[in-house]
């Protein structure tokens, strides 16, 4: 089992990274767990739920001139609990989205999270940069820092898969 933080600031979207690395990690035949989001023009999100690439929307409309969150927390109760079943498949790998204000406040799929390292399953997270002390205090020093970079995950997850066959 390994996590493997992504380090991402701004300029950088770990969606699109994301989605690169799970399309090569598929196009391998790795049996891959967890959640990518997908984020629409109008501001709206969705999870893909990996691996059946099932599309939950995450976004609620609150009405014009709201500042209030537009996360569906009933949406992301979903999520989880169709994440959660995966993992129990023992994948070879999981995926999530990101760590982020939700999980950094105790929420989101961080209960998921702790799930999958608890059964030994290795996982990927991008954690953006100012989230780094939260990320820290919740697992630890028991990850590796990637650059957030499809070339860089890559190369992680094949020297994993080099220390597994040795």
């Amino acid at each position: 089992m390994t996590i493997a933080a992504l380090i991402y600031g701004s300029g950088i979207d770990p969606a699109l990274v994301l989605e690169k690395v799970v399309a090569k990690l598929r196009q391998r035949g790795v049996a891959l767990a967890g959640v990518i989001q997908h984020s629409g023009e109008d501001c709206s999100m969705t999870l893909e739920l990996l691996p059946s690439g099932l599309r939950i929307p995450m976004s609620q409309s609150l009405g014009a001139g709201s500042a209030a969150c537009r996360l569906d927390s009933g949406a992301l109760a979903q999520a989880a609990s169709l994440v959660r079943k995966e993992i129990d498949t023992s994948p070879e790998l999981v995926v999530f989205n990101k760590f982020g204000a939700q999980e950094a406040a105790g929420g989101g799929m961080r209960d998921e999270m702790l799930r999958a390292v608890m059964a030994g399953l290795s996982i990927i997270v991008p954690v953006r940069d100012s989230l780094l002390p939260q990320w820290k205090e919740f697992v630890g020093d028991e990850f590796v820092l990637l650059d957030c970079d499809p070339e860089a995950v890559l190369a992680w997850w094949d020297a994993q898969m080099q220390h597994s066959i040795t």
